[in-house]
């Protein structure tokens, strides 16, 4: 009889991106934060102190034509970021070095995830592809908050929210658009999802 092989264990790191538009290329990341949300293997899921591992770069902007509005989100200056920002490509082997020590330290593949991933991670592979050649989370190890949420409640996912989640599970931690805060905010989030089980429905 063949033996079973345990699955690897994942490594979840919560990401989130300041950027200057909506997509790659024609537009920048300003920011970039992450934090170790946790790890899963065989046994179940087992939470990290969200703030304990973490990484923050502030990248200097490449295209040319910002868009006024999602700088304004963010609240970074993008002529100090054109000074004083780093380099893409340093910053991404920066950040692909410390993703892979976390990875190894814990023993596990490392997983992007994110609120919404698909924001996040469309900047982040674009950039890790651009700057650096590969990417240590892989073309598809990412994991969206909201469709795991959706999942877990049975909803549509279009009809998820912040706003609609239990209290219990929304973090205390404030949402302040600095990339930092905001990864270490959604770890705590992920981790709160990650415990969670509905409750049954109703027959």
């Amino acid at each position: 009889m063949a033996r079973h092989t345990p699955p690897r264990p994942s490594l979840y790191i919560s990401v989130d991106v300041e950027a200057d538009g909506p997509i790659p290329g024609p537009y920048a990341m300003l920011s970039l934060g992450a934090a170790v949300a946790g790890r899963q293997d065989a046994d179940g899921y087992t939470p990290a102190d969200p703030g304990a591992t973490t990484f923050y770069r502030e990248l200097r902007p490449i295209g040319t034509q910002p868009d006024p509005e999602a700088l304004a989100v963010s609240g970074l200056d993008r002529e100090r970021l054109l000074r004083e920002g780093a380099e893409p490509e340093t910053a991404m082997r920066e950040f692909a070095d410390w993703v892979r020590d976390a990875a190894r330290a814990a023993g596990a593949q490392p997983v992007m995830c994110g609120y919404p991933a698909s924001y996040d991670w469309t900047f982040l592979y674009w950039y890790l592809i651009r700057f650096t050649g590969a990417s240590p989370f892989g073309h598809s190890g990412c994991m969206d908050m909201k469709t795991l949420y959706a999942a877990k409640a049975r909803l549509p996912l279009r009809a998820v929210s912040k706003r609609t989640m239990p209290r219990e599970l929304l973090p205390a931690r404030p949402h302040t658009h600095h990339a930092l805060d905001d990864a270490v905010e959604q770890a705590e989030l992920f981790s709160n999802l990650m415990a969670w089980e509905p409750p049954a429905p109703a027959s």
